[in-house]
């Protein structure tokens, strides 16, 4: 997969839709600027990580418990949709938290979708992705 663009070259809306452009929304968080205050916006901004293709973003913000050693990226897949469904806990003051979404995507003009239940836990102040809940 092609190296992602910088965040200077990606104008227009962030693709996790919170209606900020990238560069006001993800696009810092990407860039190692700041950090995602909550799990529901590092789950945004992991969202928005798939859709530009920012591997390296993805396996910083995934714990090391359960960080896989490689990851790729399917290339065919545009994602088109984030709703975040419920999130529970997941604060600036908590430690753990948990963000149920569904992601729209479309490969070969066929559309699906993935829906989770991520799990997240604040380490030194700094939210990561832990796993999938069963």
């Amino acid at each position: 997969m092609p190296t992602p663009e910088p965040t200077a070259l990606r104008p227009g809306p962030c693709p996790c839709q919170s209606g900020d452009s990238y560069l006001g929304c993800c696009g810092p968080l990407h860039d190692g600027l700041s950090v995602a205050p909550t799990a529901e916006r590092l789950m945004r901004s992991r969202y928005s990580a798939f859709a530009v293709g920012d591997v390296g973003y993805l396996l910083s913000t995934w714990h090391p418990s359960t960080r896989p050693d490689e990851f790729e990226l399917d290339a065919t897949l545009i994602w088109t949709r984030l709703d975040i469904e419920r999130t529970e806990r997941g604060g600036p003051f908590d430690t753990d938290g948990v963000v149920e979404f569904t992601a729209q995507c479309r490969a070969d003009g066929i559309r699906s979708r993935q829906h989770e239940v991520s799990r997240f836990v604040r380490v030194d102040r700094r939210w990561l992705y832990l796993d999938a809940a069963d």
